[in-house]
């Protein structure tokens, strides 16, 4: 189950701790009273709701606390995505912020019928095993030496997937941190012409349109500033087409971002409107919890989400309480704690022992104690019930499926014993490692691994930095791993 509460002042992001699927988002009041606010603000439908809204506005600053820093701005050199990239680097698809509501809920990750083009214009798949992207015209690079205000076209798009992918433009191997594009049988990667670009590969992958346009290691980087340079690791020297502008870094302190004035893109909602509407975002780099929260608390931060985690919803359920400006609202949220078992390795190569660990969970106890009924411990799959089509509802699923969702130590403990692993002196059957990112709650993988030890399982919590995180994800250099990616409890 996953739990993802976002405590904000004026608008909502995420929070994440763990379960199935189910959040949290809290939003506080706007500052003035009222009746004031109403009587000075113009409202607007919105289509995708149908409710009366406040009008967007220009101009203004939003604060974004950041709990870590990154390494670096290259992606491709540090794995890290967010602080740095965020709002500037842009990617061939996004989600489609003004699609029907009941088409898509935006509660997860959407699939690929809720994207729309960023950087590309459109997009077709002639047969199962080739993908064709028309790049958007008129998208300009930021009016920064080298790149100077030129437009994007397709060959930047095409060098920055031959860097990603190692197939070409002088790259012969494949960014480590390109996780699944890396990981494609790719044939070519060719822009025919100015707009463009031909994706081929030797292998089926079903998600290879998903991937292409909206994985992370496809944020399309500017190719001067990498020939200048040999790679995008200094701030100073990030160029991108974004709504925003990366203009200053202070180590340790902000990171911060100005509007870009030329920015290409409109507001789906409100086709008038140039994007991005706030002129300034400030992220400073907050490290302890208690400093973030006493931020939002006083209003100099402007929301808590997943850049500023914060840990329980006890915590989040505490702000409600003191500042009752702030609105909590559900969301359904990527399971960044679900458990990632490495079937590389012995003994999690042995389906039965995938199975017995999860049927060692009393996800129901574990939701109503825990996360104090907030989640919701019905299996999903990857994209939860927020997009119709994309799931076959869990009271459709086999009865043998089914089961494996259940609590039942006993049944965790004939699969073990089936498996050969039966228990020793100690009591254990086998012990692992569990590796999990260190933003969030230890207690709740603790809680975790009290249930497995019920059932012979030694499992060994290990709270890890970003950095040895990700390489291990990358390297598959793990037994137990908090996973990202799923959704789901297991």
């Amino acid at each position: 189950m996953n739990v993802i509460v976002s405590i904000m002042r004026t608008f909502a992001v995420a929070l994440v701790l763990v379960l199935t699927a189910t959040g949290l988002w809290a939003a506080g009041a706007e500052e003035e009273a009222p009746a004031a606010a109403a009587a000075d603000k113009k409202y607007v439908t919105d289509p995708t709701t149908g409710e009366p809204v406040v009008a967007p506005e220009y101009g203004g600053t939003i604060t974004v606390p950041w709990n870590e820093e990154g390494p670096n701005p290259d992606v491709m050199l540090s794995g890290w995505y967010g602080m740095f990239t965020t709002g500037v680097l842009e990617r061939l698809a996004n989600g489609d912020w003004g699609i029907d509501r009941s088409e898509f809920s935006f509660k997860t990750a959407p699939p690929v019928s809720a994207l729309t083009g960023e950087l590309a214009e459109s997009w077709s798949q002639p047969d199962i095993k080739t993908v064709i992207v028309k790049i958007r015209q008129g998208v300009h690079w930021h009016d920064k030496a080298p790149m100077n205000g030129r437009e994007l076209d397709a060959y930047d798009v095409e060098y920055n997937f031959h860097r990603v992918t190692g197939t070409g433009s002088g790259f012969s191997e494949p960014s480590a941190f390109a996780w699944i594009l890396k990981n494609f049988k790719w044939e070519s990667i060719t822009a025919i012409d100015k707009w463009t670009v031909v994706f081929k590969l030797q292998e089926i992958r079903l998600d290879a349109l998903g991937t292409i346009l909206f994985d992370t290691a496809g944020q399309i980087y500017p190719p001067e500033v990498i020939k200048e340079h040999g790679d995008a690791s200094d701030w100073r020297n990030l160029v991108g087409t974004g709504p925003f502008e990366l203009t200053n870094y202070v180590e340790g302190t902000v990171v911060t971002y100005a509007r870009n004035p030329n920015y290409w893109g409109y507001d789906e909602k409100y086709p008038q409107n140039r994007l991005p509407y706030v002129d300034e975002v400030r992220s400073p780099i907050m490290p302890e919890e208690a400093t973030r929260i006493a931020a939002l608390r006083s209003g100099k931060v402007d929301f808590l989400g997943y850049a500023s985690v914060l840990r329980s919803v006890d915590q989040a359920e505490s702000l409600e309480r003191t500042n009752p400006e702030i609105e909590l609202r559900t969301n359904l949220g990527v399971s960044t704690g679900a458990t990632g078992l490495n079937i590389n390795k012995a003994p999690f190569d042995d389906i039965r022992v995938r199975k017995a660990m999860q049927m060692a969970l009393d996800l129901e106890t574990i939701n109503n104690v825990f996360f104090k009924g907030y989640g919701d411990t019905t299996p999903h799959g990857q994209q939860g019930d927020a997009a119709i089509g994309y799931f076959v509802p869990f009271e459709e699923w086999p009865a043998e499926l089914k089961e494996a969702y259940d609590y039942a130590p006993e049944g965790a403990e004939a699969l073990l014993d089936e498996a050969g692993l039966p228990r020793g002196a100690d009591g254990m059957r086998f012990s692992s490692v569990y590796t999990v990112l260190d933003r969030y709650d230890p207690s709740y993988y603790e809680l975790l691994a009290g249930y497995w030890r019920d059932i012979g399982v030694d499992v060994d919590v290990q709270m890890t930095p970003i950095g040895p995180f990700a390489s291990k994800r990358r390297d598959y250099d793990f037994e137990m791993l908090s996973h990202e990616m799923a959704y789901g409890s297991l």
